[in-house]
């Protein structure tokens, strides 16, 4: 009697689950159909759910008529450039997990505190500390307010703190200097928390867009957000066109997600834990 009610209770789990599922990833297949479509289909009511003839006139025009292949370049830009901040954040983390120095932890408190402010708090005065440096409309502008991340930093912090000292005191008697430990016996023990901060900052990079709105006047610094956000003034008709712009937003992020899903589940686990 017990193992049947086990039995009914894994069933109505998994059907719960499955509904969910379906719920929340059909506004991803319509979106991905509908941008197949021609534009006169995308609004037909009652509406169609594939496409009567597949067309890939849409993605055509984006990247034809449209700028979509400068923003597609900066925001990769944007993207590889965020990565270098991950370094950074990564170095800071193993700084903060590893060694001992003066004020470390005020320092790491004052990192946290970062966290508690909203970013939209601190754009004001770090829009006019960049128009003083001469960084409006510039690429580097539109990077430099994200490189560093406290959040990453703590994360990083609480991995590499759980490393234990006796690998790095084995390698400094070998005669490893610092550099050499962090990259060649540090970093390959935290893929981990790498694929959890990668992905992360793939997302933070990709979808950057209210920062670069502001800063950015010249539409050859635009990212694909912001584009994607004038495609929506220039083409409120266009739905099909629309979806097309939505689907290069959207399916890079679900294409790396599916790829590392594993390794990110592993590192937020390992994070948390410690």
């Amino acid at each position: 009697m017990k193992t049947r009610k086990i039995k009914l209770d894994k069933i109505i789990v998994i059907v719960l689950l499955t509904l969910g599922g379906i719920v929340m990833f059909t506004p991803f297949i319509w979106m991905i159909l509908t941008s197949f479509k021609h534009s006169s289909e995308a609004v037909l009511i009652p509406p169609t759910l594939f496409p009567n003839v597949p067309t890939l006139d849409n993605y055509k025009k984006l990247f034809e008529e449209l700028n979509f292949l400068v923003y597609l370049k900066n925001t990769i830009i944007v993207v590889l450039l965020f990565f270098i901040g991950m370094l950074i954040n990564a170095m800071a983390g193993y700084a903060f997990g590893k060694f001992k120095f003066p004020g470390k932890k005020v320092l790491f408190i004052f990192v946290l505190a970062t966290m508690m402010i909203p970013s939209q708090v601190t754009m004001i005065p770090v829009y006019l500390i960049l128009n003083q440096m001469g960084l409006i409309n510039t690429m580097l502008g539109i990077v430099l307010p994200g490189l560093v991340v406290a959040y990453n930093i703590f994360l990083f912090k609480q991995f590499m703190g759980g490393i234990p000292n006796e690998l790095m005191e084995a390698a400094r008697i070998d005669g490893a200097g610092e550099f050499y430990i962090f990259f060649k016996l540090i970093m390959p023990i935290s893929k981990p928390i790498l694929a959890v901060q990668g992905i992360l900052t793939f997302i933070a990079g990709w979808n950057n867009f209210l920062w670069p709105l502001i800063i950015a006047n010249d539409e050859k610094y635009y990212t694909l957000s912001v584009g994607l956000s004038l495609l929506k003034g220039q083409n409120t008709a266009n739905f099909a066109l629309q979806m097309a712009g939505a689907s290069i937003m959207v399916v890079p992020i679900m294409i790396i997600f599916c790829i590392f899903q594993k390794h990110i589940m592993e590192g937020f686990v390992t994070s948390g834990i410690k």
